[in-house]
């Protein structure tokens, strides 16, 4: 039973991340205006990096109570230390630098979080299969 739940709540953390960024992203992008749509994604992007931090570490706890340090635990440790990366340095980068419309910094830190996006959602695929 505690197996089904860590399995159901990496899924969801995975089914999160594609959610948010094959549909919420681009639907909010191509709906709002930019300042809705900055507005929205700073009020959002807090959530969405800890909420999955937090279900992560949850899920993490029976893995290694049970199992110890293997692969799938030390693969799900990576994503959570991406997590709190982008969540307390890349997103006040970014939004420092849009702030102060430094174009180049900014695109430079959101290619960065898009590519840590990527490489977590390619890491819970495997984590998973």
């Amino acid at each position: 039973m505690i197996a089904n739940l860590v399995f159901t709540s990496i899924a969801a953390v995975l089914g999160i991340m594609l959610f948010f960024s094959f549909v919420v992203a681009p639907v909010g992008f191509n709906s709002l205006n930019e300042k809705s749509y900055r507005n929205f994604i700073r009020k959002i992007f807090p959530f969405y990096y800890g909420i999955n931090l937090l279900i992560l570490i949850l899920a993490s706890i029976p893995i290694y109570v049970y199992h110890g340090m293997n692969f799938s635990l030390f693969l799900i440790y990576i994503c959570c230390a991406l997590f709190a990366i982008s969540l307390f340095i890349l997103m006040p980068l970014i939004n420092k630098f849009k702030d102060k419309k430094n174009n180049n910094k900014f695109k430079i830190f959101h290619s960065i979080s898009v590519v840590i996006n990527f490489v977590q959602i390619f890491i819970l695929i495997l984590v998973i299969f």
